[in-house]
Parts: structure tokens; sequence; C-alpha cells
């Protein structure tokens, strides 16, 4: 329940005290797991002191047991072994300090750390962590290169001196951490995500050198695997040697096999990209006389063909073909000509010989009173009448004397 305090009646510091040690006494005894950073054994005292720490976080506890707890696993723990301890939690009243008291410890064997990495491995793979979609590749030339490793180690060096050896003008940007212990992780963490936020940073190395599968365990934190797995910039891993493979390998972008292996991964050689220019250069040029040559070769066939060598030919050519043409349309007009005059002559000859000019012209008249109108019967005119008569050569008036007696 809450405590009803204020400024004017506040708890005393001992009563603050008494109270939490009364809460944390109600919490039980508990299995707790972590990483002995501190061992004392003072002779002959019965109570030994430990420092249990949290490998993934900057956490400590101080622990206390009997001798007698102790020396039950007295040959196979030391400082730097990772332990599980039954404790129940003991709050020191004089000092505000809050403790575990243990009745029992036991040694995590490598069997059941590489267990517990194998399921580790199962969940984060489950989760996509280690997914190829998510790989980035390379920058071809990093400006700045970010290198997370232990101080004035043999990775350090590797790294360094076989990038500057293959591109002189290349820069780190360096962390120095610690690479095994108690405190790498927080410290690789932290390394990696100050590096992740410089925006220069093209690349970020993650190098260390070989060890047993404790020295390596660091690398397969989660912690840690979830950060590079946050990170925006691409992450070499370089842990280890080859057979080495901690789950910082699955997680980055690239994987190499060694320190001196991911300098040649993230830098190229200056040497092998000019001789590769060098190359290019040599092929391009090989295209290009190649090209040359081909047409080079295509012009001579042209100039060698007769039209180009008496390029007049193909207009006389052409003119004997517009002569042709003339003549033949000539001759097509001409017989066109003919074969209407012989039927032009031929339609006036029947319309001569059909034409009443033609029948005048052998004796016969055309008589046509006055208003026109040709006579063609008797009846037609009267005594007395004045008619024209039109023979072949002309036209004259006649007179009508008498009609003709009907019945003569």
């Amino acid at each position: 329940m809450a405590l009803n305090t204020s400024a004017d009646a506040p708890l005393p510091v001992g009563e603050v005290s008494r109270l939490i040690g009364g809460w944390i006494d109600r919490l039980g005894a508990v299995w707790v797991e972590g990483q002995i950073t501190q061992l004392s054994r003072r002779p002959g005292a019965g109570v030994v002191f430990l420092t249990l720490r949290d490998p993934s976080n900057d956490i400590s506890v101080a622990v206390t047991c009997y001798r007698q707890v102790f020396d039950a696993v007295a040959d196979v723990v030391s400082e730097g072994a990772r332990v599980v301890v039954h404790a129940k939690p003991e709050w020191y009243a004089p000092r505000g300090q809050l403790s575990l008291r243990a009745s029992e410890i036991k040694p995590v064997g490598i069997g059941e750390l590489l267990a517990r990495l194998e399921q580790l491995k199962k969940s984060l793979a489950a989760e996509g962590l280690f997914a190829l979609d998510r790989k980035r590749s390379l920058p071809f030339l990093p400006q700045l290169v970010g290198l997370v490793t232990g101080r004035a180690s043999a990775a350090e060096r590797d790294v360094l001196e076989n990038a500057r050896r293959r591109w002189p003008a290349v820069r780190f940007e360096v962390r120095n951490v610690a690479v095994q212990g108690v405190h790498a992780v927080p410290q690789v963490v932290q390394a990696v995500q100050e590096l992740d936020a410089l925006p220069d940073v093209d690349v970020i190395i993650v190098a260390r050198g070989g060890g047993s599968v404790e020295d390596l365990l660091p690398f397969s934190d989660e912690q840690l695997v979830r950060a590079v797995s946050a990170a925006r910039t691409p992450v070499v891993s370089a842990i280890g040697h080859e057979p080495d493979s901690p789950l910082l390998d699955l997680v980055a972008d690239v994987r190499a096999s060694t320190p001196t292996d991911a300098a040649k991964k993230v830098v190229p050689d200056v040497g092998e990209e000019l001789d590769r220019v060098q190359a290019l250069r040599d092929r391009a040029l090989r295209i290009v006389q190649g090209l040359l040559d081909r047409e080079e070769r295509g012009l001579a066939s042209a100039l060698a063909r007769p039209v180009m060598e008496r390029p007049q030919r193909m207009v006389e050519d052409r003119e004997a073909e517009v002569d042709a043409l003339v003549a033949r349309s000539r001759r097509t007009l001409g017989h066109l000509l003919d074969r209407a005059d012989s039927e032009l002559s031929h339609t006036r000859a029947r319309v001569v010989a059909l034409s009443p000019a033609a029948t005048l012209e052998r004796g016969y008249a055309v008589l046509q009173r006055g208003d026109g109108a040709v006579v063609r019967s008797p009846d037609d005119v009267s005594g007395g009448d004045e008619l024209r008569a039109r023979v072949f050569e002309g036209e004259f008036a006649v007179r009508v004397a008498a009609a003709r007696d009907e019945g003569e």
C-alpha cells in the first residue's frame, strides 16, 4: 500500500530502509544467471563475496554465500565464468544495499550455452533478422569506415594496415571497446550505435581476433544482434577465424572470415582497380578499333562498286529509261490518235452519207413555208402560197400555181 507522506510529515531514512527490506523479504528465492566479475575468498572467512553482472546490460549485483556453497563448484568457477545462482534477495538496512544470499551455484557449461545459442538463433531467424533480403550491399569506395574493435589489438592492426595498403586514402573512425567479458556487449552496442549515427560513416566493421567459445559469446548476444539489425549503415562482421560463427555473422550485411578479410571486402585494392581500368580501356580501344576497321572495310567495299567509280552512269541509266518511256508514250499516243482519226473518218463518212445535203446533191429539193415548216404533203400548201425551195447549191422562192386536186 502507498504511504501517506508529505513535506511536513516525512519518513525517517531508517523507516524507509526498513520498509524496503520488508518488501524485498517477501520476494522469496529466485534463480539468477550472470557472469562473475569479482570473486573474494578471504582466508579464514566463512563467507565468499561475488559480483554478478548481466552480460548484456551494465547492471551488477552483490552476491554472498557460505564457503561450503562455493567450495562445491570452486574447481570449475572463477572470475569471468557464467553461473546460475539460487539466491534470496536481502536488504542491508544500515548501508541501504541490496545483495543476494546464494544457497546454490551452478556453472553454465559449454553444452548448455551452445544449446541456448541455438534456441536464440532459431527465435531470431523466425523474426526474419537473418533474411537475405535485409542484407545491404557495401559501397564500392567508402570515404569513412567505422571500426569497432579492441584497443591496440591484432584485429585493429590487421584491418587498418591491410585497408591502407589497398587504398591509402581511406579514413577510419575507430571505437576501441572491450571485446570479451561482461563489459563487451554494452560497449560494442554503444559503439555501433554511435558510428551508425554519424552521417559520414559509409560502413561499419566489428572485428575481433580468435578465441574460445566463451570469449566470443558477447558477439552472439541478443541485444547486440538486434542493434546491428536496426543499424542503417551496412555492417561487416569479422569475428574470430574461419571456423568461428557467432550470431553477429548471421545478422551482419557481410560476413568476413577474419579481420584481414574484412579489410579486403570493404576497401578495393588500388592496384587491382588500376589494372581493371587499364583492362577496360584496352578492351574499349579494341572494340573501337574493330568498329573502325569494319566501317573502313565497308567504305572500301562501297567505293569499289561501279556506281561509285562512274557516278554519271546512274544518271545515264535513268536518262535512257526516261527516253524509252518518252518514246513509248509517243508511240502509244500516236496509236491512239491514229485510231481516233480513223474512227472519226468513218463516223464523218456515215454522217455525210446520211445528211440532207447529200440527198440534195443528188437533185432533191426541200420546200419550206414562210414559217420555216417543211412541206411534206400537197395538203400542206394552197394555190398562190409563197414557198422557199432549198437545193444543194442554195435556195430560191417559188409560188404554188394550184393545189393538186384530190385524186389526181
